[in-house]
């Protein structure tokens, strides 16, 4: 059997973030923004003789129509990758952008390969939740209902999560607020440069007085989701949206979006060899289950199976990315996960900045390697709930 190998990330990156379902990326296809990420993952390490590029992993959580078609390998063919790089897509719903690069980093660790990109792409403008033919199983709604909250929807579980945790509305709009002004304020400050790769769209505009199309460039440079018009007090106004008497608004939930990541990992050998300057490693990667109607407390279960695996105590981390499904579900990980909220979330996160679903954690991860480089911190933790009761977490140390 070989020695385990070290593996190492040595770039990564992302799109901007548009809002779904009418968004700067409503018209552009799920499979291109991934090409794009592909190449600009590779052009961030050009020594590296992408021949070498072993297989493509890319996560999707509603992997059907643009996405569909394995779209893993149809991003690495558009991103003119040799024919011999496969390609891999894969789905656990919102951490499936997180665990692409956790099944890249064994691979390589295992010895398997040298060389491997790993991310995640979404299209929600393009696909909608669920699918275009969502189909629950009949048995979710027999033996007494006892499978019932795997048909609940992700507004719902998250209003048990309130509930259940003692969490006010008044908490999650304070929360949401606190969001979109960390979100703005590392937008002006220019905080998120590192890990975006602006994206060139072609613009097919009507001129009728020639009557002719017009083409022209767009370039996008910052994710869209945003608000300086948010206020605590426009967000106390909105009503509730999953439960008549609830406190889970479209203001406190994360914002539909679209995007793509990925990050190049490679191993030791490969390091050395093309003197690549490595940007991070995973430390160690962990998933746990929760009951299903209280999926948003996933988190809970995952982080200290990931600490532990990593040798690294909740103290030592710096900078966690909690991704924000829902304000109710964060500020209950928050509370039950003992999480100092002055690391949580440091510019912000998926009620501000967007949650393109199976791309999300690859996003994610992109924010807290640049982010992390910046402040020269050591250990961060992406995490976050998962559809159907489950969590994830996988902690990083960055170099700088």
């Amino acid at each position: 059997m070989s020695q385990l190998q070290e593996v190492y990330i040595v770039s990564a990156v992302r799109t901007p973030v548009g809002k779904a379902p009418r968004g700067i990326f409503r018209t552009v296809r799920p499979d291109d923004l991934l090409t794009h990420v592909i190449k600009e993952s590779l052009n961030q390490v050009p020594e590296l003789d992408k021949n070498l590029v072993e297989d493509v992993i890319v996560g999707c959580a509603m992997p059907e129509a643009e996405q569909g078609m394995n779209v893993a390998r149809i991003g690495a063919l558009l991103a003119d990758l040799p024919d011999h790089v496969a390609g891999m897509t894969i789905n656990r719903f919102c951490s499936s952008g997180l665990q692409s690069i956790a099944i890249a980093n064994d691979r390589i660790r295992l010895g398997a390969a040298d060389v491997m990109i790993a991310g995640g792409t979404e299209s929600m403008s393009m696909v909608p939740m669920g699918g275009y033919h969502l189909s629950a199983n009949p048995n979710y709604f027999t033996e007494n209902e006892k499978h019932v909250a795997i048909a609940f929807g992700m507004g719902i579980t998250a209003e048990i999560v309130a509930q259940k945790y003692n969490v006010t509305r008044e908490q999650q709009d304070e929360f949401a607020f606190n969001s979109h002004q960390k979100a703005l304020k590392a937008q002006a400050a220019g905080d998120l440069k590192a890990e975006i790769s602006p994206y060139t769209m072609t613009l097919n505009l009507p001129e009728p007085e020639k009557m002719q199309i017009q083409q022209r460039q767009l370039q996008v440079l910052q994710d869209e989701g945003p608000r300086k018009d948010t206020s605590i007090e426009a967000l106390a106004k909105l009503r509730p949206v999953f439960s008549v008497k609830g406190s889970v608004t479209a203001g406190n939930s994360s914002q539909m979006s679209d995007g793509a990541a990925a990050c190049v990992l490679v191993s030791e050998k490969i390091l050395k060899q093309f003197n690549l300057k490595p940007l991070a490693q995973l430390k160690s990667f962990s998933v746990a289950g929760v009951p299903p109607e209280v999926m948003g407390i996933g988190p809970v279960k995952a982080i200290p199976k990931a600490l532990q695996l990593a040798n690294v105590k909740l103290d030592e981390i710096e900078w966690i990315e909690l991704n924000e499904a829902f304000a109710a579900q964060s500020l209950a990980v928050i509370k039950e996960a003992q999480l100092n909220p002055e690391i949580v979330n440091p510019v912000g996160s998926a009620i501000a900045l967007g949650h393109p679903l199976g791309a999300t954690g690859a996003i994610r991860t992109a924010t807290i390697i640049h982010g992390m480089r910046q402040r020269k911190q050591k250990y961060g933790m992406v995490t976050m709930c998962i559809g159907t009761g489950m969590g994830a977490a996988g902690v990083f140390e960055v170099f700088n």
